[in-house]
């Protein structure tokens, strides 16, 4: 068949205008950024040995890509392996190798360790280390010749095919080797291998103290329980100790740290020789911490090198960072000022200086030139929106921005500090993934990512900025209906979480932040979305404004939100709805409870409906006790306001959440009953706190679905 020019011009334009116009469905909505709609990345990078090159995986190997000419060769390949694998041992996909150089490295197949070595061409494969069955927290040596793990409630070590135990302790309440104090205080480990592998440090918790707490499998016949140790706030909490274990001489020790049991004890960093170990010592009221070193072979306090002291909290969040080459000189990062910032600190002379200043924060600490005396870090010196990457000399504080494009920006530096691998994001850039030349300051990109939407129907978004009472800026977006006429009066959902520890408005791809709300949009709805005061990133005023009265500053900043789409012409004022998980489903079910006008239908999910309820580490951090702050958790309180519900709230939990437990909606369901007052309710049976995976879509269908049951006309 043949076509005029014209006629090819109208076929082709017209098929470019239906590929823009295709819709979300609610698969790709949930979960396709993860998966169908993944947007290009260099897979498993690192850099080389060498420096002079970086090591990425693929499909069936890994990739050596040389920095200058970007010249790739395959250092591994499958076929590689499998020549010298054993049969039973042979590979259908690629492992992930932890590369200990260009010819040497290992992977893990069905728990089982495995060491792969170039010889010649080829690369040989032989097993390494198999743990009992029930290991788990596994840890290599730096030097590779040997493994801490757990077992249960006890810790090990396995050196030369020898496994010894480091504890043996028979009561299921003693808990050696894991993350302790709920995983508060950045703390995700229990086990601290010395920078010599000479010695194990190592968290010990007792939990004798803290009632259990039932967590209900559903799935078994009959239903089966599983005992946690959940402390609440107001309630004892665990004890733990510091152990250290003499790998050469089998010894044990533990750390003389003296102070109230229930102390947090974070933090944990090794001296670079191995002789001394530091630790932040934090009261249970977290307005006192102490940075303590001690004897790694007595257990004995040496000294305490600095303290802090707040009226709010403290919360010391990053092990020390020593500088190269020094076992004297490591740097700090605190909040003390108000802002997350970098600290030089010498162990005999305290405070050396502070390095990085301003009101703004340091949000991540990369490395070290130590030719040039360079700290490299990334911070939210330009915008709270953005992060960049800088370089500051820590002699003549000297500071350069790195990169040179907005957006969201995190680096990789080599160990010698000369080359920066920048990976990005913004708005309009999908990503964008460049090498820099830390000396010379030139870039050069290595992927440039296709945007994976650009079939789509998307919105038009519109970056806000309000102001809260006190005049403090709040960021925000609204996403408007795909098919927008500023004639129309359009439903509304806001979505928040506004609480500690979180940040949902970023220069970031894709702009609207979530696909979910285009997938609303191009449903018909506006989408409103706002970090209000208690959010993170934005120093320690702006945090701590909800300090002990959660939920009260955060809804007064959500209502000027309220109040500027009221004022837009084309928003449906009595078809407000609202949706928020966790601290979000808190702010949610508080707005319907304690504002019943405003809002007509909210969806929580997994919600604080009583803070006395919640783990004591958190908790007590923003609320003090319940003994101490009576009122405040009294307002914060929901189970006394379910009488005041006027719109349609749906409430979903997950049957196994061990975060927020169930408890919560459950006791809000019966004051419900006790009230006379209807509202909707849904469980995920087998999902903890958060609903992911193909359910997740399951969940966001139902979200959807009760919006348009009661929002839509």
């Amino acid at each position: 068949m043949k076509f005029s020019k014209g006629a090819f011009f109208l076929l082709f334009t017209g098929s470019f205008f239906f590929a823009q116009q295709q819709k979300f469905t609610i698969a790709e909505a949930v979960n396709g950024l993860r998966s169908t709609l993944a947007v290009k990345n260099i897979s498993q990078f690192s850099w080389s040995q060498d420096q002079k090159s970086f090591i990425q995986g693929t499909k069936n190997g890994y990739f050596l890509t040389d920095i200058h000419s970007l010249k790739q060769d395959t250092l591994i390949s499958l076929h590689q392996i499998n020549t010298s694998n054993t049969s039973e041992n042979q590979l259908k996909s690629f492992p992930r190798i932890n590369f200990v150089s260009n010819s040497k490295g290992y992977f893990t197949k069905d728990s089982q360790y495995f060491w792969v070595e170039k010889s010649g061409k080829d690369w040989k494969v032989k097993e390494w280390f198999t743990p009992e069955a029930e290991a788990e927290n596994i840890q290599l040596f730096s030097n590779n010749e040997g493994f801490a793990f757990t077992v249960k409630n006890n810790l090990y070590v396995s050196k030369n095919g020898k496994v010894t135990a480091i504890t043996t302790d028979a009561q299921e309440t003693i808990v050696n080797g894991q993350a302790v104090h709920q995983r508060e205080f950045g703390i995700d480990k229990g086990i601290f291998l010395a920078p010599d592998n000479s010695k194990i440090a190592f968290y010990r918790m007792d939990e004798s103290m803290v009632k259990d707490y039932p967590i209900i499998d559903w799935s078994t016949m009959p239903a089966s329980n599983k005992n946690i140790k959940y402390p609440m706030a107001g309630t004892p909490s665990h004890h733990v100790k510091l152990g250290i274990f003499d790998v050469k001489n089998n010894s044990k020790i533990y750390l003389n740290i003296e102070g109230d049991p229930e102390q947090y004890l974070t933090a944990v960093t090794w001296s670079p020789d191995a002789k001394t170990i530091y630790v932040a010592v934090l009261n249970r009221d977290q307005n006192e911490m102490k940075l303590n070193q001690y004897d790694a072979s007595t257990g004995n306090l040496l000294k305490t090198i600095f303290e802090e002291k707040s009226t709010e909290y403290v919360e010391p969040q990053h092990p020390l960072t020593f500088f190269p080459n020094s076992n004297t000189d490591f740097i700090w990062q605190s909040q003390r000022t108000g802002y997350n910032h970098l600290f030089h600190y010498n162990t005999e002379r305290g405070l050396v200086s502070q390095l990085t200043k301003g009101d703004w924060l340091v949000t991540d600490l990369l490395g070290f030139n130590e030719k040039k005396k360079e700290i490299f870090y990334a911070s939210t010196q330009v915008s709270p929106l953005e992060r960049h990457l800088y370089k500051i000399n820590w002699t003549n504080f000297k500071t350069q921005r790195l990169d040179s494009e907005p957006g969201m920006h995190a680096g990789i530096l080599s160990k010698d500090g000369t080359q920066l691998y920048d990976i990005f994001s913004n708005e309009d850039t999908p990503r964008k993934i460049n090498i820099i030349n830390t000396a010379s300051d030139k870039s050069k990109n290595v992927l440039i990512a296709e945007n994976t939407l650009k079939k789509y129907l998307r919105p038009e978004i519109k970056n806000v900025t309000l102001k809260a009472e006190d005049g403090t800026p709040l960021y925000g977006k609204i996403i408007l209906p795909t098919e927008f006429d500023q004639n129309k009066k359009y439903p509304v959902i806001v979505y928040l979480y506004n609480g500690p520890h979180a940040q949902l408005i970023t220069n970031s791809f894709p702009a609207s932040g979530n696909l979910w709300y285009e997938f609303m949009a191009q449903k018909g709805y506006i989408v409103f979305t706002m970090d209000g005061r208690g959010s993170s990133n934005r120093g320690l005023k702006f945090e701590q404004a909800i300090f002990r009265n959660a939920g009260e500053t955060e809804m007064k900043d959500q209502l000027k939100g309220v109040d500027y789409l009221k004022s837009l012409p084309y928003v449906d004022a009595d078809r407000l709805g609202i949706h928020g998980w966790s601290y979000g489903g808190f702010m949610t079910t508080s707005f319907m409870l304690k504002y019943p006008e405003v809002f007509k239908v909210g969806v929580a999910g997994g919600p604080v409906i009583d803070w006395s309820l919640y783990e004591i580490m958190y908790t007590e951090r923003y609320m003090d006790t319940p003994q101490t702050n009576p009122e405040g958790y009294k307002k914060a309180n929901l189970l006394d306001k379910v009488q005041n519900l006027k719109g349609n709230l749906l409430m979903i939990h997950g049957a196994q959440d061990n975060v927020v437990v169930w408890q919560h909606s459950m006791k809000f369901l019966k004051a419900a009953v006790d009230n006379g007052v209807q509202l909707d309710y849904f469980v995920y049976p087998g999902h903890e706190h958060n609903v992911l995976g193909k359910d997740r879509v399951h969940l966001m269908q139902k979200v959807t679905d009760y919006f348009d049951e009661y929002l839509k006309e």
